[in-house]
């Protein structure tokens, strides 16, 4: 390998790494936002556990990353410069999305990022369709709904158990409860989403010849993408998680407890399988089965509606980005191209946090935002 290669190669894996910054940050809200919603958790405290733990994650499985690796594209046909053109499609979606307070799923921006850039540079031979299908749009599908109904049910079970004890004492049981499932979704987040980044990464390395086809991540890939990750949790993407915690209906304890306890069994059973589950389309259905689940909860269908819309859009959206890339960095050819595109993504990146300070959202405005309370909800606090 070159000295251009290696060049190529160095890019690509800082470019995986910002990705996993950004899917952390925009994913914090997967784990935590109903915790943060119920003050169950103060935000930084909850953000900072939920940090630790994508990191603890990161190193129980590496199902989900061989899946990214060789299930979705030809390794063999593809290059360290597509992928790079793939993860730039993904970050600029990641941060649009984050920009917006669009709960949207970062891995599929990944993949679709990724396959764009790949049908530009490759065509459609280098593009595994079943394993697509199976692993990808069948999981998008049927994972927020199954979450959805879970959750409802779970949440209408925790309020009839609970529906002779007073609501001051079952609100602090289900609080430690919910830090306890908090944790697990955080800890479950990283053995699916962590995985995803070293999957691409093995994928460039498999690609510039520095791994065998099929080869497992090395250590160092495991350990900085679960750094990434982490790092970019504990900064926390204040904006998504106020859309899931206070946008979508009104979480108390119980319902907290509820939606992370069957997003985290959903999760942690599709990392076990390989499936790169969107952690986003579970969690965020989780919630939405919450509020289904709770007598006098008001569920925001609009909102829904709008995220499930963005849930369909970021595979073709980010896709198209990365095709674009694809295709205008192959005009300019080699590492001046890389490092023009690399330049432009970070003037985007400033661009999109330039404009969030305008309307600020912090660990001190978090749930300010809110919707109007149900009388359930006011008698609970109240007592």
């Amino acid at each position: 390998m070159g000295h251009v290669e290696i060049a190529l190669l160095v890019i690509v894996v800082v470019a995986a790494l910002a990705f996993d910054f950004t899917n952390g940050f925009h994913d914090t809200a997967n784990a935590m936002a109903t915790s943060i919603a119920s003050g169950a958790l103060r935000p930084r405290i909850a953000v900072l556990i939920s940090a630790v733990l994508n990191l603890l994650g990161a190193f129980l499985s590496i199902k989900v990353a061989s899946t990214i690796a060789s299930g979705i594209v030809d390794a063999g046909a593809t290059s360290a410069s597509v992928v790079f053109s793939g993860l730039v499609g993904a970050i600029v979606w990641n941060l649009i999305t984050w920009y917006l307070g669009l709960p949207s799923s970062s891995s599929h921006a990944l993949i679709g990022g990724v396959l764009g850039a790949t049908l530009v540079a490759v065509g459609t031979r280098a593009v595994n369709v079943p394993g697509l299908v199976s692993d990808v749009l069948v999981p998008a599908a049927v994972a927020p709904v199954l979450a959805a109904l879970v959750a409802a049910a779970a949440t209408f079970i925790a309020y009839l158990a609970v529906r002779k004890v007073g609501a001051k004492r079952s609100r602090r049981g289900f609080r430690y409860g919910q830090i306890v499932s908090a944790s697990l979704v955080s800890l479950a987040h990283g053995t699916n989403d962590a995985q995803k980044t070293m999957g691409v990464i093995t994928l460039a390395l498999i690609a510039g010849g520095t791994l065998a086809p099929n080869a497992h991540p090395p250590l160092w890939v495991i350990i900085s993408a679960g750094s990434a990750i982490a790092l970019g949790t504990y900064f926390g993407g204040w904006r998504v998680i106020r859309t899931v915690g206070t946008r979508l209906t009104e979480i108390s304890t119980p319902q907290g407890f509820a939606s992370e306890t069957c997003a985290s069994a959903v999760i942690l059973a599709s990392s076990h399988f390989g499936f790169p589950l969107s952690t986003t389309h579970v969690c965020a259905g989780g919630v939405v089965g919450a509020g289904i689940g709770r007598r006098h909860a008001r569920v925001q269908w609009g909102m829904a509606g709008r995220m499930v819309a963005g849930w369909v859009v970021t595979l073709p959206a980010a896709g198209a980005i990365g095709a674009f890339v694809a295709w205008s960095s192959g005009l300019v050819g080699g590492i001046v191209g890389e490092l023009v595109v690399a330049a432009a993504t970070l003037a985007v990146a400033v661009g999109l946090y330039l404009a969030s300070r305008r309307s600020a959202v912090g660990p001190d405005n978090i749930n300010k935002v809110s919707l109007p309370q149900s009388t359930t909800g006011s008698e609970e606090r109240a007592a």
